[in-house]
């Protein structure tokens, strides 16, 4: 009984921390090394092989038969089936010091919608800041020719504390076939932003931050049958490794915002697209 109330003690302790300082907390300042941002760059190499093999358009239809069908009977029910993955290069995991790579993949199944208007959603970048609200905060459209876009977007994360970051990203968009598409996103610029929304809003020296977001880039595929659409989205992101000490309070954020981050993207496109 003792040993449970001093756990409980020191829980309680730590959500008071928490609650006094969390509009001002920081993880200490991370500095974006070059080992680490090469091997980022050697995954999305090999996650970007992949997407660009002969295997399966969807991540559902190359899995085992058995969750294969799980997952289509997942989204057929309104639900997300979404998973946590890794790209290994030649079967080894790839050693990333001082970061962690967030890989998630998910898919949606939206009944009546077309590939014409998934793309036009995804398209309308100026209107994610109202499509996507809270998580984007500000969006704009900088450039356009075709289906290459150039995009401003303000992202707000929420989780124990509030972080801000301005991003910048390049879009491209195809259509392999009649009935899908595919749009692969990179980010250009990823800055946190302190003091936001006050006269003090200044930005933090790209990599040379708090560290929770780095890197980000996103892939989605969309594809029409069984008389709807499949929208598959994959996201592989950047951030700091948790400090050590720090595993309560800035583990949930590191490694909790990227799943999060998909599932409201995705759950938010359904909805958009069902109205």
């Amino acid at each position: 009984m003792r040993e449970v109330g001093v756990k409980l003690y020191r829980w309680v302790g730590r959500i008071l921390v928490v609650g006094l300082v969390s509009p001002t907390i920081h993880a200490g300042a991370a500095e974006l090394q070059p080992r680490t941002l090469a091997a980022f760059d050697r995954y999305v190499q090999l996650t970007e092989a992949r997407l660009s093999s002969n295997a399966p358009f969807l991540w559902i239809d190359g899995l085992p038969e058995a969750r294969r069908r799980d997952a289509l009977e997942t989204v057929r029910r309104k639900a997300l089936a979404i998973e946590r993955v890794t790209t290994k290069d030649r079967g080894r995991e790839i050693d990333v010091p001082d970061g962690i790579i967030h890989h998630w993949i998910g898919t949606a199944f939206v009944r009546s919608a077309t590939v014409d208007q998934v793309v036009a959603l995804l398209q309308d970048y100026d209107a994610h800041q109202r499509i996507y609200a809270p998580a984007v905060a500000a969006s704009k459209l900088r450039s356009r020719d075709g289906n290459h876009f150039t995009v401003y977007l303000r992202f707000l994360m929420t989780k124990v504390k509030t972080v801000v970051v301005n991003s910048e990203h390049d879009a491209r968009f195809t259509r392999p076939a009649p009935d899908r598409a595919e749009g692969w996103i990179h980010s250009t610029r990823i800055a946190q932003v302190d003091e936001a929304g006050t006269p003090r809003e200044h930005e933090k020296p790209g990599g040379n931050d708090d560290g929770y977001l780095w890197r980000l880039n996103t892939y989605w595929r969309v594809q029409a049958r069984d008389e709807g659409v499949y929208i598959h989205c994959e996201s592989v992101s950047l951030s700091r490794a948790i400090p050590i000490g720090l595993g309560w309070l800035i583990g949930p954020f590191v490694t909790g915002i990227p799943r999060e981050s998909l599932t409201f993207t995705l759950e938010t496109t359904r909805r958009q697209l069902e109205q």
